[in-house]
């Protein structure tokens, strides 16, 4: 069962940073969802997709899935750059 390891993204939609630190393995889907024929709603028998192991860094991730015999990606994240400007910068 293959798996990524990546650092969840800021919200755009809010200012606070909670969160941002941890690591998160999620594991792929190894089934296609399917409409259910009576509800309409979407799903799969595949229980692993529901499954997010949370770490405080990659490396402990990485060891958590070597230890398990899990083959894992590792996504990075590419460093922020702030453009900091004064108010008075948008009068120019």
């Amino acid at each position: 069962m293959p798996a990524r390891i990546y650092q969840r993204p800021k919200n755009a939609m809010q200012s606070g940073k909670a969160g941002l630190g941890e690591w998160i393995l999620d594991f792929a889907p190894t089934e296609a969802r399917q409409a259910d024929p009576l509800m309409g709603w979407t799903g799969s028998g595949d229980t692993q997709a529901q499954v997010q192991l949370k770490f405080a860094s990659a490396d402990e991730a990485k060891a958590y899935a070597a230890k398990h015999g899990i083959a894992a990606e590792v996504h990075t994240v590419p460093p922020r750059r702030l453009k900091l400007q004064t108010y008075a910068d948008n009068f120019k």
